[in-house]
C-alpha cells in the first residue's frame, strides 16, 4: 500500500506504486474482488432473508415489498451512481499522481450523499403513496406498501453515506475494510429483522414496520464504520469538515459526467420493475409476488459478479491513469471467466431447484405453480448477462458511462417491456418470462459493439 503523502513547498513526496499497478493481475482482482463478492453475497443473504421473514406475515405483505423495491433501488442508483462517479475519479487521479484532484473528490462525496438524501426526504413526505396506489388496488398491500416505503425512503442517510464510504475504500484498494463495513450493516439488519418484526425479545411487534426499522438501523451503523474507517485507515486520503461542505464545482462536475449517466443507467432498473409490476397485475398479485421472490433469490447471483464489477473498476481506472494496457487485457479476459462461471451455476440451479427456493418464501401451491417456470425461463440469460457485466465495467472505469446508459435503456425500457407487454397479451402469463432472455441478447450485442469502439478509441486495437 502506498505510504501517506506528505505535501511541502507546493509539491507531493514520491509515493511507493499502488498495488493496483505492480502486484499480479490475477492476485490482484482477487484481493479487490472477493471481499466485494463476500461482503454482496452476504448483502444478497439478507435481502433473501428480508423477505422470508416478511412473507411470514402474509403475501401481501410480500407484495407490498416488491411494489416498494423500485424505489429502494432509486435510491440505491443516486448512491451507486454518484459512488462510481468517485470512485472512477479517485482511482484514476490516484494513478496520475494527482492526490489534491483525489482528496477534493473524497470530500465533495459527502457533501453529494448528503444532497442525495435530501431529496429521497422529499419523495418519501409526498411521493410514496401515490407510487404505492399506482401499483394496486388492493388496500391491505397498499397500506403495506405505504408503511414499509414511508421508512425507508424518510430515514435514508445511512444507505447513502454507507455505499459512499464504501466506495472510497475500495477506489484506494482497500475492499477489506469495504468489506467489514457491508457485512456488518448485513449482519446487524438480519438479526433484527425477526426481533422487530415479530416482536421477540421483549420488543413490540412492528409488523413490516420492523423490516423497515431494521434495514434503517443495519444501514445506519454500516456507514458509522464505513467513515470511521476511512478516517483511520485509508491513508491516500484526506478529509476535513471545511473541505466536506466546500462546494467544489470542478470535482462534482467530473464526478457526475460519470456519475448521472450511471444513476440514469441503474435508475432505468426501477422504472423496468415498476412496469413489470404493472404487468403482472394484469395476471394476478401472485405474479407479482413472484417476480419480487425471483429478483431476491436472483441477488444470489448476480451480487457477487456486481462485486466482481466493483472490484475490477478501480484496477481498470488506476492502469488507464498509469498507462498499463496490457494489465488492462488481463484484468478483463480473467474477469470475464469468473463472471460467467458464476452465472452459469446461477442457471443450474434455478433450473434443477426452483421448487425448494420459492418454498423459502412460504409459497402457496398457486405461487409455486407461477413461480417454477419462471425460474426456468428467466435463468436462461444468466451467462448473457455475466458478458455484459464485465465488458460494461470498461465504461464505467474509463469514463465512458454514456455507453453503459445507452446498453441499460435498450435491456430494461426500450426492449423489455414492450417485449413483456407484448407476450402479456396472450393471456399466458409463462410466455412473458421470455423478455428478460431476448432483452440480455440485445443488449450484449450493444456492449460487445460499444467495447470494440472504446478499446480502439483509447488503444488502436481489439
Amino acid at each position: 500500500m502506498s505510504e501517506q503523502v506528505t505535501k511541502a513547498d507546493g509539491g507531493q513526496a514520491a509515493l511507493q506504486e499502488n498495488k493496483m499497478g505492480v502486484m499480479p493481475v490475477k492476485k490482484l482482482v482477487v484481493s479487490m474482488s472477493v471481499p466485494m463478492m463476500i461482503s454482496m453475497l452476504v448483502q444478497a443473504l439478507y435481502n433473501v432473508v428480508d423477505s422470508v421473514f416478511v412473507s411470514r406475515i402474509s403475501e401481501d405483505a410480500l407484495t407490498a415489498v416488491t411494489l416498494v423495491f423500485p424505489l429502494q433501488n432509486l435510491m440505491i442508483a443516486i448512491g451507486s451512481g454518484t459512488a462510481v462517479g468517485v470512485n472512477a475519479l479517485v482511482s484514476k487521479s490516484l494513478g496520475e499522481k494527482k492526490f489534491d484532484l483525489a482528496d477534493r473528490a473524497a470530500n465533495s462525496a459527502v457533501l453529494l450523499s448528503l444532497f442525495s438524501y435530501f431529496f429521497m426526504l422529499v419523495v418519501g413526505l409526498f411521493g410514496v403513496a401515490p407510487f404505492i396506489a399506482s401499483q394496486t388496488d388492493n388496500p391491505a398491500t397498499r397500506q403495506l406498501g405505504c408503511d414499509y416505503g414511508m421508512l425507508i425512503a424518510c430515514f435514508s442517510l445511512g444507505v447513502f453515506c454507507q455505499i459512499m464510504f464504501e466506495r472510497l475504500l475500495q477506489s484506494t484498494g482497500l475492499t477489506i475494510y469495504s468489506m467489514i463495513s457491508q457485512i456488518t450493516g448485513a449482519v446487524i439488519n438480519t438479526v433484527l429483522d425477526p426481533i422487530l418484526i415479530f416482536g421477540l425479545l421483549g420488543f413490540p411487534k412492528f409488523g413490516i414496520k420492523g423490516a423497515a426499522y431494521a434495514t434503517i438501523i443495519g444501514q445506519t451503523i454500516a456507514a458509522c464504520i464505513g467513515l470511521f474507517l476511512n478516517l483511520k485507515k485509508n491513508k491516500e486520503l484526506h478529509f476535513s469538515v471545511k473541505r466536506v461542505f466546500t462546494i467544489d464545482t470542478e470535482s462534482i462536475g467530473r464526478i457526475y459526467a460519470v456519475g448521472v449517466p450511471s444513476i440514469l443507467m441503474m435508475s432505468i432498473g426501477s422504472i423496468m420493475t415498476y412496469s413489470m409490476n404493472r404487468i403482472l397485475k394484469t395476471f394476478s398479485d401472485t405474479a407479482t409476488a413472484v417476480f419480487g421472490a425471483y429478483f431476491k433469490l436472483q441477488s444470489f447471483f448476480f451480487m457477487p459478479v456486481f462485486g466482481l464489477n466493483n472490484g475490477t473498476i478501480p484496477v481498470l481506472a488506476y492502469n488507464l491513469g498509469a498507462g498499463k494496457k496490457q494489465r488492462i487485457d488481463e484484468t478483463l479476459k480473467f474477469s470475464l471467466k469468473l463472471a460467467v462461471v458464476i452465472m452459469t451455476l446461477g442457471t443450474i440451479c434455478f433450473e434443477l431447484i426452483p421448487d425448494t427456493l420459492l418454498s423459502f418464501f412460504d409459497a402457496s401451491a398457486h405461487m409455486k405453480k407461477i413461480g417454477i417456470p419462471a425460474m426456468r425461463i428467466i435463468a436462461i440469460h444468466f451467462p448473457f448477462a455475466a458478458m455484459s457485466i464485465v465488458l460494461g465495467s470498461v465504461f464505467q472505469a474509463f469514463s465512458k458511462s454514456i455507453y453503459s446508459l445507452i446498453v441499460s435503456l435498450c435491456r430494461q425500457l426500450l426492449v423489455l417491456i414492450p417485449v413483456a407487454y407484448a407476450l402479456s397479451l396472450t393471456g399466458n402469463v409463462n410466455y412473458v418470462w421470455l423478455c428478460f432472455l431476448v432483452a440480455e441478447v440485445v443488449s450484449l450485442s450493444l456492449t460487445v459493439h460499444f467495447f470494440k469502439k472504446v478499446y480502439r478509441q483509447l488503444f488502436g486495437t481489439t
